[in-house]
């Protein structure tokens, strides 16, 4: 198979994915448009970013809420919204449109991601499950920040796959050109941390598995690791240091853990978020943002030590909502939307099952694939669990469902494993 025509099939997807986002926006604008003042289909999240876009616009201070929260949400995902707001007002309409542009990178990238860690076929197949499926198609034109952040992420992993690749050339590259590779892979990281703040720690795991690689020398691999962490730093310190000029500490993240934390685990939770504690205490008129998300820290710790069996039980919960192939919300219970639900994501499942089987001694691309969506799933073993914390990781995994479809339903184009993933074989 040519390049020409890889391309062309690439394309296609890309173009029917835009396509359908586009159809989905306007479905979408429609249906809010009815309610007078209703911004999106899920209230809450998408109205708080909305805000935080116009405050970036008119240039008054990035706070929302009063008393004022400064880190309550990072600025990634309101500052693209920000970007259609600043050239065409208060349209919702246009922002959808810019959103389905980035969902479209995203399928973009799954294709990117897959190409890189076991060829062409097994890029395009993921690419094709991510522009048809109907969950991303909906999310994908929505104000929440999934999948705008499954973008970053995917960028991040691609910049990760290419990085492991050259280390198995280190005759053919030279180690200044993956120190500038291993610095930009932790720029990326940063960049997707300010879509979502739990993404951070994405930066130190990789370089951890960077030095437990054998390939090169454990001088080589050290250099690498600092290199990821570094250009991690360097995205995240202006975030950090205005934080610490508000606060007088070094966030790098939000000051939204320790209520999100409490969300999940204090006596009236049930899985599902309810933050009604939070207008009932009222902290903020008493404490600083600085001291209310400690507090809540204190509390949702002190909850999980004095009630350890039903923080198991709130853990099962959280875990069958996280998994659950269909929306939770009564607000989606419609039977039609949860077959959709099953018929769409059972098929991934069961195919990156057959896929992590098969990839089992090619390490690097199951921690590329997989790790996303069991490193999301073990965070809401605490936090509330959703859907929507599992989709981006879906995009992913979908890399390693379509490798699994590659080996259950073999072509003449064969997939070609990742060659540094024995690197850390066992």
């Amino acid at each position: 198979m040519t390049w020409t025509v890889e391309r062309r099939a690439v394309w296609l997807v890309l173009i029917v994915a835009l396509a359908l986002r586009i159809v989905a926006a306007c479905a979408v604008q429609q249906y809010v448009s009815r309610t007078p003042g209703r911004l999106c289909l899920i209230a809450g999240d998408a109205e708080g970013y909305w805000e935080l876009a116009g405050k970036i616009v008119s240039g008054t201070d990035y706070s929302i809420f009063d008393p004022p929260r400064y880190l309550l949400r990072m600025p990634g995902f309101p500052l693209l919204l920000a970007l259609p707001r600043l050239f065409t007002g208060d349209n919702p309409f246009v922002a959808r449109l810019v959103l389905a542009l980035a969902a479209t990178l995203a399928c973009g990238l799954t294709y990117w991601l897959g190409r890189e860690l076991a060829g062409h076929t097994v890029g395009l197949i993921a690419s094709v499950y991510t522009a048809i499926s109907p969950t991303m198609i909906l999310f994908g034109v929505m104000f929440l920040s999934e999948t705008a952040f499954a973008a970053a992420m995917l960028a991040s992993l691609v910049a990760a796959a290419r990085l492991i690749q050259n280390t198995s050339q280190l005759k053919a590259v030279s180690i200044k050109r993956l120190i500038m590779q291993a610095t930009v892979t932790g720029m990326l990281i940063g960049l997707a941390t300010y879509m979502r703040p739990t993404w951070i720690l994405a930066g130190p795991a990789l370089a951890f598995a960077v030095l437990l690689s054998d390939r090169g020398t454990f001088r080589t691999a050290f250099a690498l690791a600092i290199s990821v962490c570094l250009g991690l730093g360097l995205i995240m310190a202006p975030w950090t240091i205005r934080n610490w000029f508000i606060t007088g500490h070094p966030i790098p993240t939000t000051l939204w853990v320790g209520p999100s934390l409490y969300d999940g685990l204090n006596p009236d939770a049930n899985g599902d978020s309810d933050m009604e504690f939070f207008e009932r205490d009222k902290l903020l008129q008493s404490m600083s943002e600085y001291q209310m998300d400690r507090e809540y820290r204190s509390r949702a710790w002190d909850y999980a030590i004095n009630n350890p069996g039903r923080v198991v039980w709130l853990a099962w919960v959280k875990q069958l909502r996280y998994w659950s192939p269909a929306p939770g919300s009564a607000q989606f219970g419609d039977f039609r939307i949860r077959l959709i639900g099953w018929i769409t994501v059972l098929p991934l499942f069961a195919l990156a099952a057959v896929g992590a089987w098969a990839a089992r001694n090619q390490w690097w691309l199951l921690i590329l694939t997989g790790s996303p969506i069991l490193y999301f799933a073990g965070l809401h073993l605490l936090f509330v669990g959703s859907l929507r914390y599992r989709l981006p990781a879906e995009y992913p995994l979908s890399v390693l469902a379509a490798f699994g479809l590659s080996q259950v339903w073999p072509s003449k184009s064969h997939s070609r494993p990742l060659e540094s993933s024995r690197g850390i074989e066992n």
